[in-house]
């Protein structure tokens, strides 16, 4: 499953597949309990206190600074540990009360994007690395229990620790948008990144928009499978807020106005063609928007160069700077710019397996109008998470049935070689009878018939008696099962079933006698007769 899952990373037009599962064209909705529209969108989000410096929740400072070394084992932690802990919860309401119990507080609302809650598991619990990202946990404590493990060094589990319904409601957290952390320098006319500036970021965290925890969430019996993966789940609400809010930025204006330039660099991207055309009056101009100190030292220190060699040292230095080439399109992602209209993902939420079918027939039917429409580029190279799930298991189930019937072959084989022997002994045993039934007129047919007859007779009881002890162990195996799974009716025995199995007996038996019936068949009638 994890195989076809990385394979099926293609490349979906999914703006388009959207605006089709959003319009009167299908009545998909008919069958999905929740369609949630996923975006390449990190949720930034800070600790409240900052008397000590910001503290960034999510995505983890901790994680991200960790030194994980090398190998497949390290990238594996890395990429288990380094998950959210905050995700966007699903669009039901329905769904989501019959999943989950509220243990103190209430579900956010769901037009409300400040609010979020915690949920925890069945034993009302949640791993320390959560404890950390919201804040209720030491964050030295955690690195140096991390370095330690990573370390391979022996780590003393500390005590739980416990928190009360109170302390966790009303917990808050903060958000800061992604283009929030450039600032407009007027002097050299590009937006510098000012995350290593702490009394910049200190306002910025305090300043940001307030989470604040609502409710408490615990997955009830009942649900089979819970729809929040995430500790800290948040609304739509909040996602479609930062996504708007962060397109209104005047970074993300000035960036969508200049597609060719640099925003951070203010120079632009093609900087091969750039750096081609540079003349003296394009140094001349970068040299203006230099403070006036910084304009001295560089004119004196060009004074004693030609123009040739001006213009090839400032072409040396810019493609030295350019070793991670910037594109506009790399630009917009750090920046956080998401069109609403192109989700990066789009998953679906049958109501049920039927509805699954339909689903898919849906999505099919759409990839064949593409096809024959001309846009094969448009068509939807989907994951069916389910299905996979589904094949697995049947297949797992198939190679088990595979084993049962092999062993069931091999004990048929042996009861068939054994009645077949039984039978051979009754014909010896009865040998004297054989004669005198020839010698009063039988035919070879005659005898042959008896003993078929016989074997016959032994495969209908043996069939009879198996079915019988099927349906006396069905009871208490589906008492069982019902007691362990609350599934009822699993074993079960359809009649149809039940005929043809008697019927396989029965021929089972009559093959297995044959040769015996036609042995006792070619005995001589006066040799018979002789036998004792």
């Amino acid at each position: 499953m994890l195989s076809t899952l990385s394979e099926a990373r293609d490349s979906n037009d999914l703006e388009s597949f959207k605006r089709f599962i959003e319009s009167d064209e299908t009545n998909i909705k008919d069958y999905v309990s929740a369609i949630q529209y996923g975006y390449n969108l990190d949720l930034h989000v800070y600790s409240t206190d900052t008397s000590d410096g910001v503290l960034q929740l999510n995505p983890s400072e901790v994680m991200s600074s960790m030194s994980f070394g090398g190998g497949s084992q390290s990238s594996s932690a890395m990429s288990m540990m380094s998950s959210d802990v905050f995700e966007e919860m699903l669009g039901n309401r329905e769904l989501l009360e019959s999943q989950y119990d509220v243990l103190a507080g209430r579900f956010p609302d769901e037009f409300a994007k400040n609010e979020v809650v915690i949920v925890v598991d069945e034993n009302n619990e949640i791993s320390d690395a959560s404890l950390y990202s919201i804040g209720l946990m030491d964050p030295d404590e955690f690195s140096n229990t991390l370095e330690a493990v990573m370390a391979g060094e022996k780590v003393t589990v500390p005590e739980q620790a416990e928190f009360t319904y109170d302390e966790i409601l009303g917990t808050t957290f903060k958000v800061v948008l992604n283009s929030d952390y450039f600032q407009y320098n007027e002097a050299d006319g590009v937006w510098e990144d000012m995350r290593d500036n702490k009394s910049y970021m200190k306002e910025l965290v305090n300043n940001g928009m307030e989470l604040k925890v609502v409710g408490i969430l615990r997955p009830n019996e009942d649900a089979s499978a819970a729809a929040i993966g995430g500790t800290v789940a948040y609304t739509s609400a909040l996602t479609e807020y930062i996504i708007e809010e962060i397109n209104k930025s005047d970074i993300v204006k000035a960036q969508l106005a200049n597609p060719e330039t640099d925003v951070f660099t203010n120079m632009p991207f093609n900087l091969d063609e750039y750096i081609e055309e540079l003349s003296m009056d394009d140094v001349n101009e970068f040299i203006a928007t230099l403070p006036e100190e910084e304009q001295a030292q560089l004119q004196g220190m060009l004074a004693a160069m030609t123009e040739e060699e001006i213009i090839a040292a400032f072409k040396d230095n810019l493609t030295a700077d350019a070793n991670e080439k910037a594109t506009y399109d790399g630009n917009l992602s750090t920046l956080g710019v998401v069109d609403l209209n192109q989700p990066s993902s789009i998953n679906i939420y049958p109501i049920d397996f039927k509805a699954k079918d339909s689903i898919t027939t849906i999505i099919e039917d759409y990839n064949s109008t593409q096809t024959d429409d001309g846009h094969e580029e448009m068509t939807i190279t989907y994951t069916d998470i389910v299905g996979l799930m589904m094949s697995s298991v049947t297949t797992i189930i198939n190679m088990i049935s595979y084993i049962l019937i092999g062993f069931v072959a091999i004990s048929l084989v042996v009861s068939s070689i054994m009645i077949g022997i039984i039978t051979y002994i009754s014909v010896l045993e009865r040998t004297k009878e054989i004669g005198v039934l020839r010698s009063i007129g039988a035919s070879k047919r005659n005898i042959s018939s008896i003993f078929n007859a016989e074997t016959l007779i032994v495969g209908f009881i043996s069939g009879l008696i198996g079915i019988g002890v099927t349906l006396l162990l069905m009871i208490p195996a589906n008492a069982i099962i019902e007691a362990i799974s609350g599934v009822s009716g699993i074993a079960a025995l359809p009649t149809t079933a039940a005929v043809v199995l008697i019927i396989i007996s029965m021929f089972l038996t009559f093959i297995a006698g044959l040769i015996p019936s036609k042995k006792a068949a070619k005995k001589d009638p006066v040799t018979a007769l002789r036998s004792e």
